[in-house]
């Protein structure tokens, strides 16, 4: 049941907003006319009147209407989505035969917006013959809709949440409609959040912010801008494929502020360097995809040459792919150094990939073209040795744009990264800067936590200290390549972290661990060794205490050194590719990857929370490193990764100022010592949980459930506690199974089962079990209960024996009041479609309640009068019963009986046949406007005078009679 709202204080003013950007408001009926019926998706004569305007004069009528037609039977699928959106950008063709070739089409204008017509409907209709759908908000350009807004009253708590569902819905029910639709937003004005079709996690929501992030009109109006929407559908949007397997991502808007910064300094020629710093994690691989697009694609640079250095990892598991879909053209993958060579002198125009080593011995001014653009992917590994002096003195007169995902190290290699590419934006170097806290807060990446494994398998900090810190500080390492070479010279190090006494044991324990702490909570692991023969030792002893397929090694090959063993684990690449894939899936395996180099940059895995760090690292490659189980993650029952995790079994983390040689200030937040985690559980487990375990102490069952449910009333301390319990969950389900935990079990069990209690009471549609983490879950499964009150509580079944059994029940009046609206909800969910007229009698019960939440009734007068809403249902059932009508008339009757109408089953009787003259009253607001006008003269005829009562009258009648349809 819901009381409404959200049409008059969200959805209208949403729409609004939009026509004073530009947006033509269509009303529901015309749109539909516009359709041509509910199974429609273009504005036909809109559609095929702008692609005449805007590919005049090859494309006729017919060739529109043909482009119509294709439109109309994309797959129901994100493969159709693709076609659609490649549509959208002109990327498709049509066959003219007037001139026999094929000539591309051009849907959108994006240069000039006069040229397209900008369209918002709502109440929009749209059935494919089984499952019927309305979406609240459709927004179209040249009569395609692209854009769909689902809109929910603020004062619902799980709004946002309600309205993804509606989404999913959506997808599930009429895909033929989101095949062609691009972009949906989510917003109870409080927030407004943006996603791309065929995405439907949470995770995948993305929070619309401006600097009046509470203002509503301002949200509103700046994410429908015409030109940033353009740009948005446009150049936001990537389909990506990965191991075969296409994804849709949308940029979020650091990401788009970025693009903008980096086209535009690309187009100053007073400016040659710019330093694009997003953390780990953030996005970095689309918005240098985006950004070359864009300068290819863009006019005023004639036909550039754009070249993208990136790493080999990132080149084979990730950037190629997602180049290809993106739709660039004229691309040159550089795997040799000749190739490059070759490329550059012969003038190559389009986009030019390969990596930072092709660079070394390249002869100086290859080319002197000033319109060539490097976009470099983890930019501090340009300054480290000469690969830096080849690159720019190759290309002394190129723009150079580089991209980190972590921030300038305080060595003389990382003030050489500031001086090279962070010349042109003093003082702090950086174009565009998005911050490890930023994307935490954005959701953009997870917190991660460390711990250290037991002294006795941390390598000895003397050896650690004098074979690798102490050199790799002077190293500089940048990439793991030369981190590789370092530790190829620490022999000692090495031969101690393979020694056949320490392998066996870090096995065991990471086998234990893995089996203890993280399986339990549904996710995967990287065991990280030391080099690539440490891998084959870990595999061999991983199997002989896990299942073999639990782990699998990948690593590359070097047949000319490694023995028998080491090719034991060999993997060809549709393998490899297998199993990146299979990692990935929660239901398969493997569940552990053993690596070493591969897969610790351009591998993303939301899967992955542990890294098992048995290799020394430090600075740019262990922030790299440790980055990957950094991203969000959220599995099929909404449960969300709380963090990531490392547990480092070299000492590295021991000394972290000594590991991580940064700023204080930019690393500040990335990784938290799990020790630390304990002291804020146990400090918030002391501080915040006697106020609310205080409530139930010394007291029986029913005192407690009263006392619980009259405290949390207040709607403020309900989200306080959902607040204060989840992020207590978090740290739970992280630090579990803990001794440290064992004195707080009890209590934690405690509160586990008051949050059910005011949770099933106080948001009954919200699945409780689906917002417990997997650790609390088994906690309240297993535990045995020291208090009642996290029981459920009962649902009366609503009949005629009610009253008197709640009257017997030995409970308080306050429970018997949320267990008497938990069973009427009950009863109006599971009827109303068959039985409309417990809707009218549903929505008083609920206005009732909610006038008890805000304390406006009694407890005994809130439950005198669902007794009395009670009474009512099984009148009314009754009162069916023996006059056998029609539920829908029936549903008419009783309304008019209970405001008093005279002769209200005959009434009853004329009205559903208004009704039924105007067949699609629910979804024409043409023919609902005329329905009310003839349901108006029925109750004027009866000597009804009040208008106003007239008016409340018949919507309470439509308003009913829809939800019953669905």
């Amino acid at each position: 049941m819901t009381l409404g709202g959200e049409r008059v204080s969200v959805q209208n003013p949403f729409i609004g907003y939009a026509a004073a950007v530009g947006w033509e408001y269509v009303p529901p009926d015309r749109a539909e006319a516009l359709r041509g019926g509910a199974t429609g998706i273009l504005f036909r004569d809109t559609f095929t009147r702008q692609l005449m305007q805007l590919n005049s004069p090859f494309l006729t009528r017919d060739l529109a209407e043909e482009l119509a037609k294709q439109v109309g039977r994309i797959p129901p699928t994100i493969e159709g989505n693709l076609a659609a959106w490649e549509y959208l950008r002109g990327a498709k063709t049509v066959y003219v035969p007037a001139e026999k070739r094929e000539r591309n089409v051009r849907f959108i204008d994006s240069e000039d917006l006069g040229n397209n017509t900008f369209q918002v409907t709502d109440e929009y209709s749209f059935t494919n013959g089984t499952r019927t759908i309305r979406a609240d908000v459709v927004f179209l350009i040249n009569g395609i809709p692209v854009f769909l807004v689902e809109t929910k009253a603020a004062h619902k708590s799980e709004g946002i949440a309600e309205a993804l569902d509606q989404v999913r819905r959506y997808h599930r029910d009429c895909p033929e409609l989101l095949a062609v639709l691009q972009l949906y937003a989510l917003t109870h004005i409080i927030r407004y959040y943006y996603s791309a079709t065929w995405n439907t996690t949470k995770k995948t929501l993305f929070n619309w912010k401006e600097e009046t992030a509470g203002d509503y009109e301002t949200l509103v109006k700046t994410f429908c801008d015409r030109k940033n929407f353009l740009a948005l559908l446009s150049d936001g949007i990537l389909f990506t494929r990965q191991d075969e397997e296409l994804r849709k991502v949308i940029l979020r808007q650091h990401q788009m502020r970025a693009v903008a910064k980096l086209v535009a300094r690309a187009g100053d020629a007073m400016k040659k360097r710019g330093l694009v710093w997003h953390t780990q994690g953030s996005g970095k691989t689309y918005t240098m995809i985006v950004t070359a697009e864009k300068i290819l694609k863009n006019p005023d640079f004639h036909n550039p040459t754009v070249l993208m250095l990136v790493d080999r990892n990132e080149l084979e598991t990730q950037l190629f792919g997602n180049l290809v879909s993106a739709g660039i053209e004229h691309i040159e993958v550089a795997e040799r150094k000749d190739h490059l060579r070759d490329l550059l002198r012969s003038d190559h125009r389009g986009l030019i990939v390969s990596m930072i080593h092709k660079f070394e011995g390249m002869p100086a001014d290859i080319s002197t073209r000033n319109d060539i653009y490097v976009l470099v992917d983890e930019a501090h590994r340009t300054t480290g040795g000469t690969l830096g002096n080849y690159l720019m003195g190759a290309l002394p007169n190129a723009t150079f744009l580089g991209f980190t995902g972590t921030p300038i190290d305080r060595t003389q290699y990382g003030q050489g990264t500031f001086v090279t590419f962070g010349r042109d934006d003093p003082p702090h170097g950086y174009l565009d800067k998005y911050s490890i806290g930023e994307s935490i807060g954005d959701g953009t990446t997870v917190p991660l936590h460390y711990t250290l494994a037991p002294n006795d398998l941390l390598i000895d900090r003397i050896t650690l200290e004098k074979e690798f810190l102490d050199l790799a500080a002077s190293e500089g390492i940048s990439d793991i390549a030369e981190l590789n070479k370092v530790l190829e010279r620490a022999v000692r190090l090495r031969n101690m972290m393979k020694s056949p006494e320490r392998v066996p044991k870090v096995a065991s324990f990471v086998s234990e661990h893995f089996r203890n702490h993280i399986e339990p909570m549904g996710y995967k692991a990287f065991l990280v060794a030391v080099d690539r023969e440490a891998c084959a030792f870990y595999k061999t002893e991983l199997d002989k205490i896990l299942p073999k397929e639990y782990s699998e090694v990948v690593y590359s090959p070097n047949p000319a050194r490694d023995d028998d063993m080491m090719r034991g684990y060999y993997h060809s690449d549709e393998e490899e590719k297998r199993i990146r894939k299979a990692f990935r899936d929660p239901e398969k395996n493997p569940k552990i990857l053993i690596v070493t180099e591969k897969l610790l940059t351009g591998f993303d895995a939301p899967i992955l929370y542990c890294m098992y760090l048995d290799k020394p690292m430090r600075d740019h490659v262990l922030l790299q490193a440790i980055a990957r189980v950094n991203r969000p993650h959220e599995d099929d029952a909404g449960r969300k990764k709380p963090s990531g995790f490392v547990l480092d079994i070299v000492g590295i983390f021991s000394n972290l100022k000594k590991a991580l040689a940064f700023d204080s200030t930019d690393i500040e937040g990335v990784v938290h010592d799990l020790d630390v985690l304990k002291k804020e559980f146990a400090t918030l487990m002391e501080k915040t949980t006697a106020d609310y375990l205080g409530l139930t102490k010394g007291k029986t069952r029913d005192k407690a459930v009263e006392a619980v449910l009259e405290y949390f009333l207040d709607e403020k301390r309900r989200h306080e506690f959902y607040a204060f319990f989840q992020h207590l969950s978090d740290m739970y389900e992280i630090i579990s199974p803990d001794a440290f935990l064992r004195p707080y079990i009890e209590d934690v069990d405690n509160l586990a089962r008051m949050y059910r209690m005011v949770r099933e009471n106080f948001d009954p549609t919200i699945s409780v079990d689906r917002e417990f983490s997997r650790k609390v879950a088994h906690l309240v499964q297993t535990h045995t209960a020291s208090t009642e009150i996290g029981t459920p509580g009962k649902i009366y079944e609503i009949d005629e024996t009610i009253i008197r059994y709640i009257e017997e029940q030995p409970v308080s009046d306050i429970e018997k009041v949320f267990n008497l609206i938990k069973g009427i909800t009950k009863r109006v969910d599971e009827e109303g479609e068959d039985s409309p007229y417990l809707y009218s009698i549903g929505e008083k019960a609920e206005a009732v309640i909610q006038m008890y939440k805000d304390r406006q009734k009694t407890t005994q007068e809130t439950l005198t009068e669902l007794k009395q809403i009670v009474e009512e249902i099984n009148a009314a059932i009754e009162e069916q019963r023996r006059r056998h009508m029609p539920a829908d008339e029936f549903s008419i009757f009783w309304i008019l009986q209970k405001i008093g109408l005279s002769d209200p089953d005959r009434k009853a009787h004329d009205m559903q046949g208004i009704l039924k003259s105007y067949p699609h009253w629910r979804t024409s607001e043409q023919q609902a406007r005329e329905a009310k006008q003839k349901l108006y003269s029925v109750f004027i005829q009866a000597g009804m005078s009040d208008v106003r009562a007239i008016k409340k009258t018949i919507d309470q009648i439509l308003n009913v009679l829809r939800r019953a349809a669905g």
